[in-house]
């Protein structure tokens, strides 16, 4: 029998071997901007539980930061563009879609989104060219043998890599456009008679004229990603692999589908049982504010703020729209906290204070937060909803325009067009969601909803990680209809047999009828006869 004095440190050390053998090896391949943001908090979560995460990014990345995760190692890929020419092409597609788009052509929109499409897939491919040539990279990474792999399709490769290591993998993911991705490579059912396609702002109760522009705008998208896929893509994945390979056939061999929503945010639809919902992941309690901030939001009174936020991509607006804006915050009560980085407005009044940053998420969980300007992005969104603040949108491009509607449509927020609004337009959407109680009752809703799970978004995003893990994969969740073909899936097959069937039934039916028919008149004509 051991001695008390023995027992602490034999404990201990059978604590230490149980974590040690629970740990695993996780290697990423991550998204950019606010695509980041989100799994970095899985990395943080990972590192702490004792995994050994390795992440690898470009040498040109515009937001990730090696210096900030020294638990991890990065495998950081030499690429021939720069820093300065990621951000201008992302600057370029932001003031195309804020500023030109609305008053372009449908054609001439999709030209214009086809010539940076093409510039963007060029960069990713450039990355994935120079990372699949590395040679001893590629051995070193084999030797590793991790256990996982997680992937933002933000960037294509990442799927790849995984196939040519062997290695399971999850996708961490929002939507693509129409979720045509989703349903063509993950094999999610998505009625078009109930499940608005991304981008459309339909809701999931359509009447007849929508039904027809969801179909047909799913169809678009369809064969716009066919395309896509296998123009710029399918033969790339066909080169590295040495054997026929598809973009979305590699896609579709994902174990876990991690989808950046939830419940509070989707309407009611099917979903596969690889599916699994982690959104507002990166949401926290509120934290105390800086004590500058603290001291601004105080003065409010009872009048409370309004935290005003556009994203971190939206460096500067137009003079005019600058001015449009700023006036309208100073006509009404309460304090504004507003994250801009852009030229000061004129018409900039008292009551509105501008910030490079602000502590978002601590702003919208404080007492004294009446509502939230946002552009739309699905993290603002989320953390609104963790906090339960009514919305005012104002979408400026992607998701953003449907994110809101979904919004909209649970009563949280009001939305306005950011080229039309005016000054009063702002105001009045302001005193809507603050004074009107429906809008602060609908986000308290939601937030219950949010909040009412049996493990927060987070936690489920790392136990399907390490589920992944521990079992080698999640084949057993995987659909059946990943192996079949498309008229197998729509069963048109069976469809056709049954079809010659009943049309072979009713051939030998009516030929026999016939036929007794022909015998009963011969009879009939033979039997006058012999009268």
């Amino acid at each position: 029998m051991l001695c008390a004095g023995k027992v602490l440190p034999v404990l201990a050390l059978v604590l230490c071997l149980t974590q040690g053998a629970s740990s695993g090896k996780v290697l990423l391949w991550p998204g950019e901007y606010s695509h980041w943001l989100n799994m970095k908090n899985i990395v943080e979560v990972l590192t702490a539980k004792g995994h050994e995460i390795t992440v690898i990014i470009h040498s040109a990345t515009p937001t990730i930061k090696s210096n900030q995760f020294p638990n991890c190692s990065f495998e950081v890929i030499p690429v021939p563009f720069t820093k300065q020419e990621v951000h201008d092409l992302m600057d370029k597609l932001l003031y195309y879609w804020m500023y030109d788009m609305p008053h372009n052509s449908f054609i001439q929109t999709f030209l214009k989104f086809k010539d940076m499409t093409d510039k963007m897939v060029e960069q990713n491919k450039a990355f994935c060219q120079a990372l699949f040539s590395n040679k001893d990279l590629l051995e070193k990474l084999k030797k590793t043998e991790y256990d996982v792999l997680l992937t933002d399709p933000m960037f294509a490769c990442g799927e790849l890599l995984a196939d040519i290591l062997g290695v399971p993998f999850l996708i961490s993911l929002r939507f693509s456009f129409a979720s045509t991705m989703e349903r063509q490579c993950g094999q999610m059912p998505a009625p078009p008679s109930y499940v608005p396609g991304v981008g459309i702002q339909y809701t999931d109760n359509m009447d007849f004229t929508q039904r027809l522009k969801n179909t047909l705008h799913y169809l678009f998208h369809d064969v716009v990603f066919n395309v896509f896929a296998s123009t710029k893509w399918d033969s790339f994945f066909t080169e590295i692999r040495g054997k026929p390979t598809t973009f979305c056939e590699t896609m579709g061999k994902a174990d876990i589908w991690l989808i950046r929503t939830y419940w509070d945010f989707e309407y009611p639809r099917p979903f596969p049982p690889n599916f699994k919902f982690v959104g507002g992941l990166h949401c926290k309690p509120a934290k105390p504010l800086p004590e500058d901030i603290e001291e601004f939001v105080h003065s409010s009174g009872d009048d409370g703020i309004v935290v005003f936020s556009l994203g971190s991509m939206i460096k500067n607006l137009t003079r005019e729209r600058g001015n449009t804006i700023a006036a309208a915050l100073g006509q009404i009560p309460q304090k504004v906290l507003w994250r801009y980085s852009g030229e000061k407005p004129e018409t900039l009044a008292p009551n509105t204070r501008i910030y490079d940053w602000i502590p978002q998420n601590d702003l919208l969980g404080h007492p004294k937060t009446r509502a939230f300007i946002t552009h739309g992005g699905t993290n603002g969104i989320y953390e609104a909803i963790y906090h339960g603040v009514p919305m005012v949108g104002i979408p400026l491009f992607a998701d953003q325009p449907d994110n809101m509607m979904h919004m909209k449509t649970k009563g949280a927020a009001v939305i306005l067009d950011f080229n039309n609004m005016q000054s009063k337009d702002l105001v009045d959407g302001l005193n809507t969601v603050i004074n009107d109680p429906t809008y602060k009752e609908s986000a308290m809703k939601l937030s219950r909803i949010h909040h009412d799970q049996p493990m927060t978004p987070l936690d489920q995003a790392v136990f399907w990680i390490e589920f992944v893990m521990r079992n080698k994969g999640a084949k057993h969740l995987r659909l059946q209809a990943h192996n079949l073909t498309w008229y197998q899936y729509h069963c048109l097959d069976v469809f056709a047999a049954l079809a010659a069937t009943v049309a072979l039934v009713i051939f030998i039916t009516f030929k026999t009828c016939k036929f007794c028919f022909r015998k009963c008149c011969l009879r009939s004509k033979s039997k006058s006869k012999n009268d």
